[in-house]
């Protein structure tokens, strides 16, 4: 589900972040990359209402820049492995399968940057380990391509499909001669 996806922010829980999480702020010489964010194109800005400890509600703030930074802290969180902050959002309700603006997940992300434990914690919150990004790549695809044997075994362990998506991880492993699936 994209952030924009309206479906997706009515399932949201309203807790408030500031029990639940800390959100990072902006690192010196941190960049926003645009094939890493949100598609802005589809997103309407609006003025959350404020709340009395000043923190953001997530639900409140689902169609603006707080929750676009909120995302890519999550996306960032996956990229660098940092399970339990990442879980910490998905438990204060952010969509455990979102997707950025190239249509890779939390779990995508984790698997393409070998984070096993990471991948596992995804799955068992419930995230689709089989969700193709906007290629038609799937976690395992990237996982057997960038020969992580243990998220390879991870996602396995969780069910996903070695035939999925294009080219396939079964097809991947056949091209670099790789013992993926013995």
């Amino acid at each position: 589900m994209r952030v924009s996806d309206a479906a997706a922010r009515a399932r949201i829980n309203p807790s408030h972040l500031c029990a639940a999480v800390s959100i990072p702020g902006p690192t010196p010489g941190r960049v926003k990359r645009p094939d890493r964010s949100i598609a802005e194109d589809t997103l309407t800005a609006t003025e959350p209402p404020p709340h009395p400890c000043a923190c953001a509600k997530l639900a409140d703030v689902s169609d603006n820049e707080e929750f676009r930074d909120i995302a890519e802290a999550a996306f960032d969180l996956a990229r660098a492995g940092e399970t339990e902050r990442l879980l910490r959002f998905v438990e204060a309700g952010l969509p455990v399968d979102l997707v950025n603006g190239s249509g890779d997940t939390l779990l995508m992300l984790a698997a393409y940057h070998g984070h096993a434990a990471t991948v596992t914690a995804l799955a068992a919150a419930g995230a689709d380990v089989d969700r193709r990004n906007d290629r038609d790549q799937s976690p395992l695809a990237g996982a057997v391509f960038k020969d992580f044997g243990e998220v390879v075994a991870a996602l396995l362990a969780a069910g996903a499909d070695p035939d999925a998506g294009t080219p396939s991880a079964r097809q991947i492993a056949a091209m670099f001669d790789r013992d993926a699936f013995a």
